[in-house]
C-alpha cells in the first residue's frame, strides 16, 4: 500500500479524482461565510423600504372583475384624422403611413398584411 501511495504521488494524482470527501475533516462542519444565523440588523439591511405612496397608489386601483356597473365613464369621442384610416382587418385606427394594402377600397394595416 505504502509503494502504491508513492506511485501515485510521484504521478502526481493526489486521490482527490477519486475521493472528493479526502480533504474534510472528521467532525467539524465547514459553512459558507454569511451561511450562519442572521441578526436582526443584517435582516434589517435585506429588507427593501416600504414606500407608503405605491401603497396609497396600489390601494386605489380595482382589480378585474370588480363590480363597476355603479361607475360612470365619460370618453370623448374624435372622427378620423385626415392622416389616419380605420383597417379593415383589425379595426384599429392606425396612420396613413401604416396603410400596406388597397383592396376595393377596404385597408389593412402592416400588423394584418405584413
Amino acid at each position: 500500500m505504502a509503494m502504491e501511495h508513492q506511485a501515485q504521488h510521484a504521478a502526481g494524482d493526489d486521490g482527490a479524482s477519486r475521493d472528493p470527501g479526502h480533504l474534510r475533516q472528521h467532525g467539524v462542519r465547514r459553512t459558507a461565510p454569511g451561511s450562519g444565523p442572521m441578526t436582526a440588523s443584517a435582516t434589517a439591511l435585506m429588507t427593501p423600504p416600504v414606500d407608503e405612496d405605491e401603497i396609497e397608489a396600489a390601494d386605489s386601483f380595482d382589480l378585474p372583475g370588480a363590480d363597476l356597473s355603479s361607475e360612470e365613464i365619460s370618453v370623448q369621442i374624435l372622427a378620423a384624422q385626415a392622416d389616419e384610416f380605420t383597417c379593415a382587418s383589425c379595426f384599429l385606427v392606425r396612420h396613413r403611413s401604416q396603410i400596406a394594402l388597397d383592396r376595393g377600397g377596404k385597408l389593412y394595416c402592416m400588423d394584418c398584411e405584413g
